[in-house]
């Protein structure tokens, strides 16, 4: 679920292999050789400081500007005039050093619209997000801590293993489900050891195990409703509610995570009818794993503590959906109409005080004692870190670029390119845009936090809500995310499910083509509609 995406680490040799290489060396005889290291891509983190000191040289070339802006800080399309930044090398100096500071906590000050940590005015930092993001980090660690997500899936499991259509359908249906709501992703390496041999009893094979767990989870993902993790950080740097777009993100999830099902579910039955259209073949031993799989006892029945968990993590994200809607704008269409009595309009601070509750809430009701979820809760806060910190340091670039006065200049540059652009195609380029910067900058948090705050003006400048813009981004990272190689779900996954990466990806690519159409559907039919 922390989405820094952590690179899949080199797999240790098999049984019985040297753990060195010896290979001639040309200058040293026939003595062994070091190995070659292995290139891995970098660390969300590393990307980003490495984006952030291009950023900052960048900003001593980039001539510095402004919009006029009318009262809700939003800028006028064409009144974009150049102004100078008024800082010394000194003071750039500082705001490279305090970037990391200003992400978190700075504050702009009104008059000037400089960012600072000691200035007066409103929050510019993601301290909100920041605390956020560890609450339902700690949330989440609590519940799997009590055991009942993961029996629940595995009974499900075991009671569709004489269904094979059932089973794959069900099992994606629930990852799509949390993948949706709350990012569910690195946790599914878990499930590889259970669906595997379940798969194989029903004389399907490997792939049809991979494909169910990486695609199930990376459907909902790809079409987030409420996750915080993707929607939630967007909506913050776009400066919308985490309800806005909610509807077609709703629809957007039902018909996609459909359509891969059927994908998964008609390969299985080809391969079933005739086994020899497999495109990774069957291991030895598949066979005899299959049918221990098949006889396997059933698992433990899920307790009343299970059940009882299980609601009350069902009614808090339920709630959580409840309080970020803006219900009167979204039941009657005015985006502007004034807010029922009932409407919450809760935002990060609230939510983050949620989860903290709700975390408090499934530990006593778990009855795990005060020592237990104390240190399950800084357990979980611990493992969130890092997705937490990658807002903070992608909030700290766009300090740089605010200071220095060069994100109008860039908002300017791009500005011409959305001029009389056709609300349906801009919402394509939207995409189309992201699915490099998702590459290249595989933190789906960290992605939002830099994109937003120029394509949310954007959205204005072509008449586009910015609900549409973030759906539009979560899908290019969420796209990418099911097939990039640099990420441990996909790479774990194969390596786990012992399916080859080139394998996945002759069975995946027809479905990626089939979903960037009904993608770049979706988000032009939601753009011409606003």
């Amino acid at each position: 679920m922390p989405d820094e995406n952590p690179r899949p680490a080199e797999e240790p040799p098999a049984a019985g292999q040297p753990t060195t290489t010896a290979t001639a060396d040309p200058d040293h005889g026939d003595g062994p050789q070091r190995p070659r290291r292995k290139f891995t891509f970098p660390s969300a983190l590393t990307v980003l400081v490495v984006v952030t000191l291009a950023v900052w040289l960048l900003a001593f070339f980039i001539p510095s500007g402004t919009y006029d802006r009318d009262g809700d800080g939003t800028p006028q399309q064409g009144t974009y005039h150049r102004t100078p930044s008024g800082q010394s090398f000194t003071d750039r100096l500082n705001d490279l050093f305090l970037s990391p500071v200003n992400g978190l906590y700075g504050v702009q000050d009104t008059r000037t619209g400089q960012v600072g940590p000691t200035l007066a005015g409103e929050l510019y930092g993601s301290a909100g997000v920041f605390l956020f993001v560890l609450a339902i980090g700690a949330f989440i660690t609590v519940v799997f801590s009590t055991g009942a997500l993961d029996r629940g899936i595995g009974r499900l499991a075991h009671r569709l293993r004489h269904r094979g259509a059932l089973l794959i359908a069900g099992v994606m249906a629930v990852f799509s489900l949390l993948g949706t709501v709350e990012g569910f992703a690195e946790e599914t390496l878990g499930f590889y050891g259970l669906v595997v041999p379940l798969m194989l009893a029903l004389g399907y094979d490997r792939m049809v195990a991979t494909a169910t767990i990486i695609l199930g989870a990376g459907i909902g993902v790809l079409c987030s409703t409420v996750n915080p993790f993707a929607t939630g950080v967007a909506s913050s740097a776009a400066d919308i509610s985490l309800g806005d777009g909610i509807a077609l993100r709703v629809v957007m999830w039902l018909v996609l995570t459909a359509v891969t099902i059927g994908y998964v579910v008609r390969y299985a039955r080809r391969v079933r009818a005739d086994p020899d259209r497999s495109l990774v073949g069957f291991l030895p031993g598949d066979r005899d794993r299959a049918r221990a799989a098949d006889d396997a006892a059933e698992p433990p029945p899920l307790t009343g503590l299970h059940k009882t968990v299980l609601v009350t993590v069902a009614l808090v994200f339920a709630f959580m959906i409840f309080s970020v809607i803006p219900w009167a704008g979204a039941l009657t269409g005015d985006a502007d109409a004034a807010p029922y009595a009932f409407e919450l309009g809760w935002s990060f601070p609230q939510l983050a005080a949620l989860f903290v509750t709700a975390s408090v809430l499934v530990g006593i009701i778990a009855r795990m004692g005060e020592q237990k979820l104390s240190s399950t809760f800084v357990q979980g806060v611990a493992e969130f870190i890092s997705p937490a910190l990658v807002i903070v340091l992608a909030r700290g670039v766009t300090t740089i670029m605010n200071n220095s006065r060069i994100t109008d200049t860039v908002l300017h540059a791009v500005e011409g390119a959305v001029s009389g652009t056709p609300s349906a195609l801009f919402g394509i380029m939207v995409y189309v845009v992201n699915l490099p910067l998702a590459f290249l900058i595989p933190s789906t948090s960290g992605h939002a936090t830099l994109a937003m705050p120029i394509l949310a003006p954007l959205a204005d400048f072509a008449h586009v809500s910015r609900a549409v813009v973030v759906t539009a981004w979560q899908a290019a990272s969420g796209w990418m995310n099911l097939w990039v190689p640099t990420t441990a779900v996909i790479m774990g996954g194969v390596s786990l499910a012992k399916v080859g990466y080139d394998k996945y990806l002759r069975f995946v690519w027809p479905l990626l083509a089939l979903l960037a159409v009904l993608i770049c559907g979706f988000v032009g039919l939601g753009a011409a509609m606003t």
